[in-house]
Order: C-alpha cells, then sequence, then structure tokens
C-alpha cells in the first residue's frame, strides 16, 4: 500500500512524518529510502496497554509542531486516501474563503482483488460504499486549530480555534482497506496482535477479532450498498452521501 500512498500523495505532500509500531515487513526499509519522509517511533502510553489510546494521544498532538511551518497538515493512515478533483486548486479556494478545517466524507472502497498496477489507486478502484465512520477530520490549517479533541479512531472531532468549514462537503475519504477478501481478512488478524488488553477489554478494533463468517457478512454488507463509481459526474457525494444531521460538523455549527 505504501507505493500507492506515495504515487498518491506526493504530488501535494511536502514532507511526511510516519510513526512506526515495530513493523517487521519491508516498510521502514521503503519509509528510508524516501527523501521527504522523517521516522518515529510509535510512542506508547507509559501506564496504559493500549494501542488506541496511544494513537489518539499522538493524533491530537502530532501536528502541533507544524505551526507556523505549514499551510495545512493531514493526519491520516496509509490506506485513507482523501480525495477531491485538483486539491490544490481547492486548498487555494478554501484559503480565499477563510475555511480552516476540512472533514471528508467518508467511503469503504472495495474491490474483490488487489490493485495490479501501479497506477493510481482512485483510478483503479472506484467502487465505494458511504460509510460515516470513516467521516473524519484529517486535513485542516494547524495555524487556526488549537485542539483537534479526536474521538477514539479519529471518527469524528470536536476542534478548538478558529474554525470555520466548507459550506459544501467535497473533500472524500477514500478508505482503500476491503482489498481482496482473503487479504484482508489475514490483515485483521495482524492488526489484532497490536491491540493491548485494554482495546480488548472495551471492544476496540473489535473488527480485528471476527470469524471469517462475520467477516463475509461484513463484505457482504458493503459491497451490497456500495457505488460502482463514486467519482462519476453523476454522483454528488454532498447531496448523497449522509444526512447533513449525521456529519458530526454539522452539529457543532
Amino acid at each position: 500500500m505504501l507505493t500507492y500512498f506515495f504515487n498518491y500523495y506526493d504530488q501535494w505532500v511536502d514532507r511526511y512524518i510516519f510513526f512506526d509500531n515495530d513493523s517487521t515487513d519491508q516498510t521502514l526499509a521503503m519509509l528510508e529510502k524516501h527523501p521527504q519522509v522523517e521516522i518515529r517511533p510509535f510512542a506508547k502510553l507509559l501506564d496504559t496497554d493500549s494501542y488506541v489510546l496511544a494513537a489518539q494521544q499522538i493524533h491530537d498532538n502530532c501536528w502541533k509542531e507544524s505551526r507556523g511551518l505549514a499551510d495545512w497538515v493531514i493526519i491520516t493512515a496509509v490506506d485513507e486516501f482523501l480525495y477531491v478533483p485538483n486539491l490544490k486548486a481547492y486548498l487555494a479556494e478554501c484559503v480565499k474563503k477563510g475555511v480552516t478545517a476540512i472533514p471528508a466524507l467518508g467511503f469503504q472502497m472495495i474491490s474483490p482483488t488487489l490493485p495490479v498496477s501501479d497506477q493510481n489507486l482512485p483510478k483503479q478502484i472506484t467502487r465505494g460504499c458511504p460509510w460515516i465512520k470513516m467521516n473524519k477530520l484529517s486535513l485542516f490549517n494547524p495555524n487556526k486549530i488549537i485542539e483537534t479533541n479526536y474521538s477514539l479512531g479519529r471518527h469524528s472531532a470536536n476542534p478548538v480555534g478558529q474554525v470555520i468549514y466548507p459550506t459544501q462537503d467535497r473533500l472524500l475519504l477514500l478508505h482503500y482497506k476491503y482489498l481482496s477478501f482473503e487479504h484482508t481478512f489475514n490483515r485483521h488478524a495482524q492488526l489484532q496482535q497490536k491491540l493491548g488488553a485494554i482495546d480488548k477489554e472495551n471492544g476496540w478494533g473489535h473488527r480485528y477479532g471476527w470469524t471469517k463468517e462475520k467477516f463475509k457478512s461484513d463484505w457482504d454488507h458493503f459491497q451490497q450498498n456500495s457505488i460502482e463509481n463514486i467519482f462519476s459526474r453523476h454522483y454528488n457525494p454532498h447531496l448523497v452521501h449522509s444526512p447533513l444531521a449525521e456529519r458530526w460538523w454539522r452539529n457543532h455549527v
């Protein structure tokens, strides 16, 4: 996934900071080859056995060092792709309008097979299912936001500061995780090993421990409710993705 991640984000991003959680595959080698990447250890909480709580602390604080240095920051995972046609032009438009925080409409992207080429991933896999849980604040101006106050998993936020949202929701978050049923199921089993005792006690990351039958039911749900091409000019996510009242940021206005 890193190859697709960099192919996609390199056109906009000047600097990356990766928090590595004891990778044992080729991840570190790939990161070390990228000239704009800085690698940091995933800082676990000293008194709490929880991957999820440790991640929340990183999400809420890692971006603050970008104040005065960056116009925008992105808080994301490698399988999350922020999409809008011509992102640079869109951000310039947001600056003119005074927008400082841009929540994205979430989609669970789904494909029976893994991508087969190095082509831009959104051009290869266009089928996605609207998913409110992936409506995240991943992109914002660090010079205008004081605190993000993310919920667990960044599934919502309660930002503090000069918070101005766009009037229309055009930015999409494409969650490229459900790519090949078997591959995804095996990946979930690996991720479950990263969870701490507190995560398991609270059911955080519970999807990673599903049986194959339970996972198949979830996969089928997304498949059956998906749109073949979410990038079609005939599909307007702002209007049909979800009711405005169900978008957490619309309740903060």
